[in-house]
């Protein structure tokens, strides 16, 4: 019966799996117990049916646009202080402790975060999004992802480095795109659609459809089609 109810609960917010059949009742039931806790906490909280970890904080709440079945895990600090609304997709889930940065210093307001549908990071993922960050649907990714959308001025000498100010492109990332655990992208990447990037990699600068890449600085590794 519980098998049933949860099976029921996955199809009607859009996943397509069966669960396994080894997965014990238990488990079921704590899933059940932990995701009812967040959807009341992120209806008090946020006055939203949004799934709400312990801890979490959100600020600017009302610049925050929130799709179906939108999930943020434990202890994530979201910045919501941008020239944009944050912008979160169906089914969009943030892995425990990460960080959205949209402005991180009073000299400028920052521009913001969009996610599409279905699309999710994991844990430890740090968001820089003064410059602002794209990431379209279907887009997965591992722990410990960095982005950082400004790069700091130095041409200067006679100047700190400190004193020189940013500069800013943004980062995009296209749909249907895996990535890897550790991935830090640099400002100014744009990664088209259907791609894999490497575990480690360090990107910068533009990427097609359909390749894989990976190392450091980033290059193809391979292309999918």
């Amino acid at each position: 019966m519980v098998r049933i109810l949860v099976q029921k609960l996955l199809a009607k917010a859009g996943k397509t799996y069966s669960i396994d059949s080894r997965i014990p009742t238990s488990l079921l039931l704590y899933v059940i117990y932990k995701r009812a806790f967040m959807l009341i906490r992120g209806i008090i909280v946020l006055q939203k049916r949004v799934f709400l970890g312990k801890g979490s904080k959100i600020l600017n709440k009302s610049n925050f646009v929130f799709g179906k079945n939108v999930t943020i895990e434990n202890n994530c600090e979201l910045d919501g202080y941008a020239l944009k609304s944050i912008y979160f997709g169906n089914n969009v889930k943030i892995g425990s402790y990460s960080k959205l940065l949209s402005t991180n210093h009073l000299a400028t307001l920052g521009i913001g975060l969009k996610m599409g549908n279905n699309s999710a990071v994991g844990d430890f993922t740090h968001f820089g999004a003064a410059g602002g960050i794209e990431i379209g649907e279907d887009v997965i990714m591992g722990s410990y992802v960095s982005f950082h959308s400004e790069n700091h001025n130095f041409e200067d000498t006679s100047k700190l480095i400190r004193e020189q100010g940013v500069n800013s492109k943004g980062i995009k990332l296209g749909n249907n795109i895996w990535v890897g655990a550790k991935v830090t992208f640099l400002d100014g990447v744009e990664i088209g659609n259907n791609c894999v990037v490497a575990a480690g990699a360090v990107v910068k600068g533009d990427f097609p459809n359909n390749v894989v890449i990976g190392g450091v600085p980033a290059k193809i590794l391979k292309y999918l089609a």
